[in-house]
């Protein structure tokens, strides 16, 4: 059940990181786009990509203690 909550937390967190690259993205092709805006953004993403790994970290580690304890 671990393995799961946490695959699915990491799917929910990609989810907001592909939004927030999206956003990036709109910001780019906008003329004069808020560089301000931009550094939150970056800095939004590297926070999810983190999260993204922990959770599939968290995942990797309930799968390796269920197949041991089956």
């Amino acid at each position: 059940m671990a393995t799961e909550d946490s695959l699915s937390r990491a799917e929910e967190l990609l989810v907001r990181l592909e939004a927030a690259r999206g956003e990036l993205e709109r910001l780019q092709e906008e003329e004069g786009g808020s560089p301000d805006r931009a550094l939150e953004i970056l800095a939004e993403l590297s926070e999810l990509a983190k999260a993204v790994e922990e959770e599939l970290e968290r995942a990797k580690r309930a799968a390796e203690a269920d197949a041991q304890g089956s």
